[in-house]
């Protein structure tokens, strides 16, 4: 027997109604606030995640679908979305008639990380993306979007995290800060971090190692080197979330794991997942367009991992299945023959319609009725065919009627 390859899985019917209420839900309000859907491909090439990731990510480094087609260029299956959607946001000059840009994004990345609880080879996000506006409003309004969905999706335990990480002026010092004092914590250091700490030091405060965690207790904090237009701009969202009443927590030790990153950086966290706490999680990344060849314009976004707010949601499945309205039971030949079109002719009514298929006895397909859920059964046979008339039973009630067979279609929809 064939199984699934390690990391992925088949997202079945049961949990699929969930994950389709999920979407719905997102796609209204994004809608409502203005965003257009974008659908770009899973397949780019490999430089643009290089480019825009980070060269020096454990993304990039370890963890990418990279492969070489037949022309021997790099390829990769997308492990995030926000460069693609840049990438389509340059290439097609989406900027030349407004740089001002909503999109949002619904579907699968690809990372070759250890499967775990929650999060796998194959995951699914919703992405949002703003193009073309710094000022800090709109980085609480994108938060605000994500604290409103996840009320609308019964998520009972959501914090707001957020962070700055500043900007090419004021990090350096940061940085250099950091260093001095990750030298100092390179023996409590977990291997991973040592190796960032030389290349990229932001990148461990972002480890979940526990003696890591331990270690960085005491590191400088970016908030303390903001240059002032950060400074200000942290300010701007902060109040902005406090007039939308949306409560918030200021997480000195919140980085993004990919280096596009700038100012404004933000994460929606639970206890409900154990260690792998975040469901979603953006920021802004001002500097990224034009560093893929774009115009300079500023940007901001998140996404939101599917799979892990399935998990928490407070939607309930038995809300969101779908039964029969009404099974055709057909004896005879002839009778399957009239029940074949009547099932597809209240279907096109939006009527959801069932029969049996295999000439079963009428037992067989009463039980057949019964194990679907539908809430009445047409019963037809050679004799309703001569008289005219068909029996509709309530299976609720058991009641049961004759409905004459000329217009059955529109007396069926009156009777549902």
């Amino acid at each position: 027997m064939i199984q699934l390859v390690r990391g992925f899985k088949d997202i079945l019917s049961g949990e699929v109604e969930i994950w389709q209420q999920i979407e719905k839900t997102a796609r209204s309000l994004f809608e409502d606030f203005g965003f257009k859907e974008m659908r770009p491909p899973i397949l780019e090439r490999a430089e643009l995640f290089a480019r825009s990731i980070g060269e020096d990510t454990d993304i990039v480094e370890k963890e990418m679908y990279t492969f070489y087609d037949k022309k021997k260029d790099p390829v990769t299956l997308r492990p995030e979305a926000t460069a693609s959607v840049v990438r389509s946001y340059i290439q097609h000059k989406l900027y030349a008639k407004d740089a001002i840009r909503k999109f949002y994004t619904i579907g699968p990345m690809f990372r070759r990380e250890r499967p775990q609880k929650g999060r796998y080879r194959q995951f699914y996000q919703i992405n949002a993306e703003v193009f073309g506006i710094d000022s800090p409003l709109i980085d609480a309004q994108l938060i605000f979007l994500l604290a409103t969905l996840f009320s609308r999706l019964s998520v009972t335990d959501a914090k707001v995290h957020i962070n700055s990480l500043g900007c090419s002026t004021c990090r350096p010092k940061f940085k250099e800060a950091l260093s001095d004092f990750l030298l100092s914590a390179k023996e409590k250091l977990c291997s991973d971090c040592t190796r960032r700490s030389k290349r990229n030091p932001l990148r461990v405060l972002d480890c979940k190692v526990p003696l890591c965690r331990e270690a960085i207790v005491g590191a400088p904090s970016v908030l303390d080197f903001l240059c002032s237009e950060c400074g200000s701009h942290f300010e701007g969202v902060k109040k902005s979330l406090e007039k939308l009443k949306v409560p918030f927590l200021i997480d000195k030790r919140l980085v993004r794991g990919l280096d596009y990153y700038t100012r404004t950086t933000f994460e929606i966290q639970t206890g409900l997942l154990g260690a792998q706490n975040a469901i979603a999680g953006g920021g802004r990344y001002d500097n990224l367009v034009k560093a893929l060849g774009g115009p300079d314009q500023p940007a901001v976004g998140f996404a939101i991992g599917i799979d892990r707010l399935a998990e928490i949601t407070g939607l309930e499945i038995k809300d969101f299945l779908q039964y029969p309205d009404i099974f055709v039971a057909a004896l005879g030949e002839k009778s399957q023959s009239i029940a074949f079109e009547w099932i597809c002719a209240l279907n096109l009514e939006g009527t959801r319609a069932e029969m049996d298929f295999a000439g079963k006895s009428l037992k067989s397909q009463m039980k057949r009725a019964n194990k679907l859920g539908a809430r009445y059964v047409l019963i037809v046979g050679e004799k309703e065919l001569e008289e005219g008339s068909v029996i509709m039973r309530n299976m609720m009630t058991k009641e049961q009627i004759l409905i004459p067979i000329d217009g059955i279609i529109e007396k069926v929809k009156e009777k549902l």
